[in-house]
């Protein structure tokens, strides 16, 4: 799943925390900045799909550090690494 809207000092812990409520967390990556080493606003979270559904629906718009979290699918890429449907 595609997670949205971290705040800077998001970590793969609070994150798991957060999202273990609704399951099994298989994995969790945290995309950070270069430089700085914080979290950019976004990551993406593993988890099976009924899971996965129920985070979602618990999640998207819940406040997270006073932001509120954007909790989709992540959508598939076409073969040249663009994303489809645009």
């Amino acid at each position: 799943m595609f997670v949205g809207n971290l705040p800077a000092d998001a970590s793969e812990d609070k994150v798991k925390t957060l999202f273990s409520e609704f399951g099994t967390v298989r994995s969790i990556e945290i995309v950070a900045d270069v430089f700085t080493g914080k979290c950019r606003g976004f990551g993406f979270v593993a988890m099976e799909g009924h899971e996965a559904r129920a985070a979602i629906a618990g999640l998207n718009g819940k406040s997270f550090d006073g932001k509120p979290l954007r909790v989709q699918f992540e959508e598939a890429r076409n073969s040249r690494g663009g994303r489809r449907g645009r």
